[in-house]
C-alpha cells in the first residue's frame, strides 16, 4: 500500500514508518519537525516538511503522493503542558487534525489509522482498561484525543472514512535504527538511561507509598515494535473501530529502575519525591479485542527486552539525533 504518515519524524511514527517500509509498503512522511527529527525519517520514505495547521500544504502533499491510507501520529502529548496551555492542545490535536481529515476527503482517501491514548479514560473504574469503560479525561491532552475520536465517527458516517483508533499508554524500546529522543523527556525509561549515561545525576520517583507491592506506580509498557505491528495490522481492517493496546501486565517504577541497573551494569541514583496529583497507582490496558479481531500478539511480554533495545540505541546515539 501507499501510506501517508503524519508525525513520522517522531518516536513512534519513525519506527512505524521503518517497519512499513520493511514490509514492502511505500511511505510518505509529513512532519513540521518541531518535536520530531529529520534524521529520524527513514531515507526510503518521501518527506514533506509542513504543519497540519496549513490546510493547503497538507491537501497538496496528500494529492501529490496519492496514498491509499493515512496514519496519524502528529500531536502534542505532554499532560502537564496541556494543563498550562490547553489552547495549544485543542488547536494542534483537534483543529489541525480536522485539516488532515478534510484533505483526505478532498483527495478520496478512505482509510485512517489514529494514534490515540488510554488517557481518554481518565482515572479508570477498574483494571485492566477495556473498551467498555466510560471515557472521562482528566486533562486537556486526553480530552483533545477523545474529541478527535468523536470527530472520526462522524467522518465515517458522512464521508465513508474508515478508521481504526489505537489507545495505549507507555510505548518504550527501540529498533536498531531509531529510538526515543524527545526534546522534553518525560518518559521513565529514557530518563533512567540518561542517569546510566552520566547525563543526569538521578532519576526521580514520584510517590513511594502507593498500594502496590513496592509502593511505586505500575504501568503497562509496550515494545515499540509490537506497537508498530498493531498499527500495520490496522491497515487491513475493513471497518471502523477502537482498540486498547497493552501487554496485560505491568511494571513498577522501582522494577524499571532495577532492570535498567541490571541491563546497563551501572549505578543509577534515585531521588524519592512526593506523589504527583492525578497519578493512579496502576494503569494497565486490556488488548483482548485487538487480539481477537486483528490477531495481534505482543512479542515482548516483559520489561527486560524493552530496556535492552532502548539501551543499545542510546549507547549508539548518546546525544540522540542532534549529533
Amino acid at each position: 500500500m501507499k501510506i501517508f504518515v503524519t508525525g513520522g519524524a517522531g518516536y513512534i511514527g519513525s519506527i512505524c514508518v521503518e517497519e512499513m517500509l520493511n514490509r514492502g509498503h511505500e511511505v510518505a512522511v509529513l512532519d513540521n519537525l518541531t518535536e520530531g527529527h529529520r534524521a529520524a525519517v527513514d531515507p526510503r520514505a518521501t518527506f514533506y516538511q509542513a504543519d497540519l495547521s496549513d490546510r493547503e500544504a497538507v491537501t497538496r502533499a496528500i494529492g501529490e503522493f496519492g496514498p491509499e491510507a493515512v496514519m496519524h501520529f502528529a500531536a502534542n502529548a505532554l499532560v502537564g503542558e496541556s494543563m498550562e496551555n490547553p489552547s495549544k492542545y485543542f488547536r494542534n490535536n483537534v483543529s489541525s487534525g480536522v485539516n488532515l481529515l478534510d484533505a483526505m476527503v478532498e483527495n478520496g482517501v478512505k482509510k485512517f489509522v489514529f494514534s490515540s491514548t488510554c488517557a481518554t479514560f481518565g482515572v479508570p473504574e477498574r483494571m485492566p482498561i477495556d473498551e467498555s469503560l466510560p471515557q472521562r479525561p482528566i486533562n486537556p491532552y486526553g480530552e483533545s484525543k477523545l474529541m478527535f475520536e468523536k470527530i472520526l465517527r462522524w467522518y465515517d458516517e458522512i464521508h465513508g472514512l474508515r478508521f481504526t483508533a489505537l489507545r495505549y499508554f507507555n510505548a518504550a524500546g527501540a529498533s536498531e535504527k531509531f529510538g526515543e529522543d524527545h526534546r522534553i523527556e518525560t518518559h521513565l525509561i529514557p530518563n533512567v538511561l540518561k542517569v546510566a549515561l552520566g547525563q543526569k545525576e538521578a532519576v526521580e520517583i514520584y510517590g513511594t507509598d502507593y498500594e502496590t507491592p513496592d509502593g511505586t506506580c505500575i504501568r503497562d509498557y509496550i515494545h515499540i515494535l509490537d506497537l508498530a505491528d498493531a498499527h500495520i495490522r490496522a491497515l487491513d481492517r475493513g471497518r471502523s473501530g477502537f482498540f486498547n493496546l497493552g501487554t496485560g501486565g505491568g511494571t513498577s517504577v522501582r522494577e524499571v529502575i532495577d532492570c535498567c541497573r541490571s541491563v546497563t551494569g551501572r549505578e543509577i541514583a534515585v531521588r524519592e519525591k512526593p506523589r504527583r496529583a492525578g497519578d493512579p497507582p496502576r494503569l494497565i490496558a486490556s488488548s483482548d479485542r485487538i487480539r481477537a479481531e486483528l490477531g495481534w500478539e505482543p512479542k515482548f511480554q516483559n520489561i527486560r527486552p524493552i530496556v535492552e533495545s532502548a539501551w543499545a540505541w542510546h549507547l549508539r546515539n548518546p546525544q540522540g539525533y542532534e549529533a
